[in-house]
């Protein structure tokens, strides 16, 4: 498995420290093999499957997929590669080069003529960059959260917070992660060194339009053409395919990939479980676009082969359980000769696809109700009333949730949430941590877009924690392991500003979850594809655990060895178990994933209880 991008240390004062340098370092652990490596004043890096250049006592190394955002820079990358193309970037607009940069990539700049440079990630952090210090005071990069310590010669160190985060988010959110001392770049984040000193910097925000300029007609057959464009740039010929879940964004990139080259490789996953299967809409869309169509169905004997190796995969604890349908896939596509694949991460972030969208629509009413009849009338109304009526209980579910300002409201369904983070942790973990640091980590987020009707808010949310440290982790991490490069055409930069044209009211109607989406697409995707529910690679694991010896040895010797870490409740882990025995499968095995995935990571670590 490589893992590409950027890793080195720089000293502000010039002057690096005799510590190990970075390719003998972390070369290891990022299995590195296409390297490149800069060595100056102050600065040594590399970049795995990327490029370095030097001129005139400025320095760069970057990796990724470049999109330059300016003609003459583009032409440069043409002429020679994307590092060259970034030492003109910066000859023209010092650090403001992040401002015509685009596409996947991490990048460093260090100008040893006064000491001054950048290490950046790009708008969505599809490149990671995790940061820290050595002793001596240099700044340590790296695109794997494992090196930070490895460059720094020190021991790694679980944060308590960090495990904290996990239980409640199901991934270690940025801009922390699970070891002390080791920081992530938040999505379109800068480290930046002046008067010789680093500050984290956003560079880029979203500026959400309510109004729209010009007719839904129009904007529609831009949204086509700028898709079918990034389609077009990414597509690399007969070693690309396409993801294929049967959902409206992936059956459009694979749709247009079709239109772009004739024939193209989709690939899909299949369950054999009730609910959880959607090979029948991914035919659809095959047939519709004729694509070759390619199938695996994952069994719970895949599961239990792999799961290991896929916990073993990340260098953070990571709970979403569609990453292994999304290793199946991608090994799949690997095996058959692929080298890349695309994928349609994105489009519920850009177009409001997700549930929780139209849910907390409908709690918008309340709110705007005049406060008297609000507090005087319905509250005290309802308050009085016997709550063991069906109507009732729902009627002062619906108050109660409704006020709860966005985007504390998102998280009333979260485990910690519902049952009191109390009941679940441990009291030496709760001792340690702070409780309310998720929540605060959300309201920052939500809170940053200037003059943002709340659903933008809740879609820039969601760029962050559901793609930038979820989805986009989850699928990169996966492609690396199966030995596969993966692109989002969704995510092309002049896609995403173009989403911020479309009005709230236009990207949901009352109610209707991607409104506008659907409008531009009719006619182009099938209408059974347009008019059913959502759903994705998602994995029966909670199902298959009720009747799969193997699947219910790991699960059992996992959180045994679980109960044994003084971070989770004994007792709740017993209780998780017996509601998932007797109640809902699905449901509550969701979370006992969770809880497994940190064990297999842990375990795989050395961390012992």
């Amino acid at each position: 498995m490589v893992i590409p991008g950027i890793s080195g240390r720089i000293s502000a004062q010039g002057v690096l420290s005799t510590a190990t340098p970075p390719d003998q370092a972390v070369a290891a652990d990022m299995r590195a093999g296409d390297t490149r490596h800069l060595v100056a004043e102050g600065l040594s890096a590399m970049a795995v499957r990327g490029w370095c250049a030097s001129a005139d006592g400025v320095h760069c190394a970057i990796a990724g997929n470049v999109d330059w955002l300016a003609v003459e820079l583009a032409d440069s990358q043409l002429r020679h590669d994307p590092a060259v193309a970034v030492l003109q970037a910066y000859r023209q607009h010092g650090t403001g080069l992040l401002s015509v940069i685009g596409g996947r990539f991490a990048v460093c700049v260090w100008d040893t003529r006064n000491r001054t440079g950048l290490v950046a990630v790009d708008h969505f952090g599809q490149v990671p960059v995790y940061w820290g210090y050595s002793d001596d005071g240099e700044l340590l990069f790296a695109p794997l959260a494992t090196s930070i310590d490895v460059l720094a010669g020190r021991p790694h160190s679980v944060s308590p917070q960090a495990v904290f985060n996990y239980l409640y988010f199901h991934m270690v959110p940025s801009p922390a992660t699970v070891f002390e001392g080791t920081n992530k770049l938040m999505a379109a984040h800068a480290l930046f060194c002046e008067s010789g000193r680093w500050e984290v910097r956003r560079y880029w925000e979203p500026e959400f339009r309510e109004t729209a300029d010009r007719p839904m007609r129009e904007m529609g057959e831009e949204l086509m053409g700028l898709l079918g464009s990034s389609v077009a740039r990414l597509d690399n010929g007969e070693d690309t395919g396409a993801f294929l879940s049967g959902g409206l964004d992936s059956s459009t990139v694979a749709g247009l990939l079709a239109r772009h080259r004739p024939d193209p490789n989709t690939y899909s996953i299949g369950f054999d479980a009730d609910g959880y299967d959607e090979i029948a809409f991914a035919r659809i869309a095959s047939e519709r676009f004729r694509t070759r169509f390619n199938t695996y169905y994952v069994t719970p004997d895949d599961v239990l082969s792999e799961l290991p190796r896929i916990a073993a995969a990340y260098d953070e604890p990571f709970g979403n359980s569609s990453a292994l349908p999304a290793y199946f896939c991608a090994r799949f596509a690997a095996a058959d000769g692929r080298r890349r694949l695309l994928a349609g991460d994105g489009g519920d972030e850009l177009f409001a696809g997700n549930e929780r969208y139209a849910k907390q629509r409908v709690f918008e009413h309340y709110p705007a109700l005049p406060a008297w009849l609000r507090r005087t009338v319905i509250e005290p109304v309802l308050g009085r009333m016997p709550d063991n009526a069906t109507l009732v209980r729902k009627a002062l579910s619906y108050v109660q949730q409704a006020n709860i300002p966005l985007p504390d409201r998102l998280q009333t369904y979260n485990f910690l949430n519902r049952l009191g983070a109390e009941q679940i942790v441990t009291d030496d973990l709760r001792q340690a941590i702070d409780s309310e640091l998720p929540l605060r980590l959300d309201r920052e987020i939500y809170h940053q877009p200037r003059n943002a009707s709340s659903l933008n808010r809740m879609l820039y949310l969601d760029w962050h924690h559901t793609l930038a440290d979820n989805d986009l982790r989850k699928v990169n991490r996966m492609c690396d392991l199966a030995g596969i490069q993966v692109e989002y055409p969704m995510l092309d930069d002049r896609l995403v500003e173009f989403s911020t044209r479309v009005s709230s009211t236009n990207k949901m109607r009352g109610n209707k979850l991607r409104a506008f989406y659907k409008r531009a697409v009719t006619g182009f995707l099938p209408d059974e594809i347009i008019n059913k529910p959502k759903h994705g690679f998602g994995l029966p694991f909670g199902v298959w655990m009720t009747n799969h010896p193997g699947l219910q040895q790991l699960v059992a010797d996992n959180l045994a060895r679980m109960k044994r870490r003084n971070y989770v409740r004994p007792e709740f882990i017993d209780e998780i178990s017996r509601l998932h025995r007797e109640q809902h499968a699905g449901y509550y095995g969701e979370f006992i994933w969770v809880l497994m995935m940190l064990e297999l990571w842990l375990t795989h670590r050395g961390i012992e209880p």
